[in-house]
């Protein structure tokens, strides 16, 4: 009963803090505009059971495709086993599916220990690639300190799981050969068959029943451990890869959104619209394009909560190739940031960060005086190339370029700057309606 009782405390605390987290990122995501979800929804569909549940693009590059499959098909059949230890843990049993499925329970433990395996031999590798071969595209300067730590972080508690699921079916297997009383029979599996009496085999069954408890509870605290590490992980990419290539946008790559104002004002200065009256002139500034979080989308702030931090984004873009300072992975990571930096002022309620200090702080009366300009500097948006490679590379259908494109508008219709390579073209067409400056007339080359 005791037992019993401690899991249920462990099961609530854990899993009403991760409620309590994900609630937090749902309301950050949020913190975007408001957009209106067009398209086929039978498209949306596809995309997220190819991409994001078959992992199509990952597969571009097959070694490091494979091996994170073997750890991602072992996360989702292990699941299969945590149902059960949730039924052993409130009801106090032990393998409790065992009698009732018969041989298929055996069939469906050694199926997860056999992707456990692969899992564990995935995870070493991913580790060694890390650490050890040193791939250039985790050892970028956005990866340096927390994010670096956190792709390790993820793959030792991932050995940590591995570690628990087989000291507990290890030590079972042994319990079960001596015919000890509570331990069901359940036939070998693959490998604890093996493992357990090779490890095991000559330790006493007081200290068996201590692993195999042990084992239960180290593989049940590291899934809550994981889920409450998510939140706070690049790994959030676990759950939200599907959100995000459902709600991805499904116009081509690069098209950019018509603005209004600046369509009508660009066919009035060409003389292709009736002449209309004279509006009064707003005392507001206009502002075009992107210059912080709340002028994003709700879907880019996804995207930036579902960035895996892989780096082939930039591992595919020309301009980082080349040595430019781009780099279209730190984009998504410097909105994501900015985005957790807003949402801790807000949550604070200090009225420093108000624009109407009568007013309580709010997405709508928020300003500290920063953006994203204060992360992202103008030589990494102007260095891009628009050639949409980061945005083929992505395996979940982020799209950074579309942010380098808002952020672009912002700084040349808003701010009127902007390379000055540039700025005589845009003078030129304001002026007089054609790239080049000359005083005639656009249409001056027809014959009449």
């Amino acid at each position: 009963m005791i037992h019993q009782l401690i899991f249920a405390i462990v099961t609530i605390l854990g899993f009403g803090y991760a409620v309590m987290q994900f609630t937090r990122i749902r309301k950050n995501i949020f913190l975007g505009k408001k957009e209106e979800i067009t398209g086929d929804t039978g498209t949306r569909w596809k995309n997220t059971l190819l991409i994001a549940f078959g992992q199509k693009k990952m597969f571009k590059r097959w070694i490091p495709a494979l091996l994170h499959f073997f750890i991602y098909a072992a996360f989702l059949i292990t699941q299969i086993e945590l149902i059960e230890i949730f039924a052993d843990g409130f009801l106090g049993h032990h393998r409790i599916f065992a009698r009732p499925l018969g041989g298929f329970y055996t069939f469906m433990i050694s199926f997860i220990e056999v992707l456990s395996v692969l899992a564990f031999i995935g995870t070493v590798i991913f580790l060694i690639r890390r650490n050890i071969l040193k791939i250039k595209r985790f050892h970028q300067p956005e990866m340096k300190g927390w994010p670096f730590r956190d792709g390790n972080l993820i793959l030792i508690f991932e050995i940590l799981l591995l570690i628990g699921i087989f000291s507990m079916n290890g030590a079972d297997m042994v319990l079960q050969s001596r015919g000890v009383e509570h331990y069901t029979q359940t036939g070998g599996f693959a490998v604890s068959s093996h493992l357990g009496p090779a490890l095991f085999g000559n330790l006493s069954d007081g200290t068996l029943m201590f692993l195999e408890r042990f084992g239960w509870w180290l593989h049940y605290l590291m899934v809550l451990v994981f889920l409450n590490y998510l939140p706070k992980s690049k790994h959030l990419h676990i759950l939200l890869a599907f959100p995000n290539t459902y709600y991805a946008p499904l116009r081509p790559r690069g098209e950019m959104e018509n603005m209004p104002a600046i369509m009508d004002e660009v066919k009035s200065m060409m003389g292709l619209t009736e002449e209309q009256p004279v509006e009064e002139m707003s005392e507001d500034i206009p502002e075009f394009g992107a210059s912080d979080i709340f002028d994003f989308g709700w879907t880019t702030i996804l995207a930036a909560y579902t960035c895996t931090e892989c780096g082939r984004c930039t591992s595919e873009c020309p301009a980082n190739i080349t040595g430019k300072k781009l780099s279209p992975r730190k984009i998504m990571m410097d909105i994501r940031d900015r985005t957790e930096e807003v949402a801790r002022k807000i949550s604070s309620g200090n009225i420093d960060f108000t624009k109407d200090k009568e007013k309580p702080i709010s997405k709508d009366n928020f300003e500290d005086g920063k953006n994203l300009f204060d992360r992202i500097s103008r030589e990494e948006i102007w260095a891009c190339t628009t050639c949409n490679a980061c945005v083929e590379a992505c395996p979940v259908l982020i799209r950074p370029m579309d942010a380098i494109l808002e952020m672009r508008r912002y700084d040349i219709l808003t701010l009127s700057q902007g390379p000055q390579d540039l700025m005589p073209l845009f003078n030129s067409i304001e002026n007089g309606g054609s790239a080049w400056a000359m005083s005639v007339d656009r249409d001056a080359w027809a014959v009449k």
